[in-house]
């Protein structure tokens, strides 16, 4: 009789053993509130953690990676001047912008704060500045996609303003690496503020990401975004144990929960 309870005793025991397992498992995921997420190492490229990767959503501005990429592809001179004209008002969602009509700035400040700050107007402004107009330059921003195999990707503005401006979180994957191989967009992206003359007097843009002041981040490359259909939305390269990882945050439902979805993803991945 005492064999057989010991028998039993172990055999619930082993029973409870993988379900015990499986709980620790679930109890111990990030949590994220974001649509869709993602992160990545860079050196390896292995996908460590994936939430709805593969949905299809608007992506608001982290559109202007792919918009800084064609600038730069283009290898026109950044230190030409470029003026924000009325084409360049958004007329979608009018969205806020300091700079106004008639505001004259080198190329490379509009670059510089439309990275930095999500300034539509440099970034309308940048895409009329191109061989075609703003129509060459979204047919080169698709172009560009499809060479980077974002095959779930599609583009219709620079600034992404527009819900037309679709992409996953693994495509955004492929766009961040990308991206992450340019030191203009590294700079850009992850500086602090930018004194910018040639608008209405001068004007003090500062970074619309709060991870980059966080010093233990070591912040490689971000872009935020924000609209009623995208929701919020973060791309952020930073150090997990001394490598380079990717973070892509889509849809997240409040003004803070991006960067809280971040923060979570990043000490779960610390205390792997």
């Amino acid at each position: 009789m005492l064999k057989f309870h010991l028998f039993f005793i172990v055999f619930i025991f082993a029973s409870l053993v993988p379900l015990i397992a499986h709980a620790k498992r679930v109890a111990s995921k990030p949590v994220v509130q974001a649509r869709a997420a993602i992160a990545v190492d860079l050196t390896s490229g292995r996908t460590l953690y994936a939430k709805h990767a593969d949905e299809r959503v608007p992506i608001a501005s982290l559109t202007k990676l792919l918009t800084a990429m064609v600038v730069l592809d283009s290898k026109r001179s950044l230190l030409k001047p470029a003026r924000i004209t009325d084409a360049d008002v958004d007329r979608l969602k009018w969205s806020r912008s300091r700079l106004p009509v008639g505001s004259l700035l080198l190329r490379k400040t509009m670059l510089h704060i439309a990275l930095m700050s999500s300034e539509n107007r440099a970034a309308y402004a940048l895409s009329r500045d191109y061989p075609g107009g703003r129509a060459g330059f979204v047919r080169a921003m698709n172009r560009t996609a499809k060479r980077l195999h974002m095959n779930r990707s599609y583009f219709v503005d620079p600034t992404g303003l527009s819900p037309h401006n679709v992409s996953t979180a693994r495509d955004l994957t492929k766009l961040a690496r990308a991206a992450y191989r340019y030191p203009v967009i590294r700079d850009y992206a992850t500086s602090h503020q930018k004194l910018v003359l040639g608008g209405a007097g001068p004007l003090m843009y500062r970074n619309t990401d709060p991870l980059v002041y966080r010093a233990s981040w070591r912040v490689g490359l971000q872009k935020t975004g924000f609209t009623n259909e995208a929701g919020h939305c973060l791309i952020v390269v930073t150090q997990v144990h001394g490598r380079p990882t990717l973070l892509v945050i889509l849809g997240a439902p409040n003004a803070h929960a991006h960067v809280q979805d971040a923060v979570n993803l990043r000490s779960w991945l610390m205390k792997r």
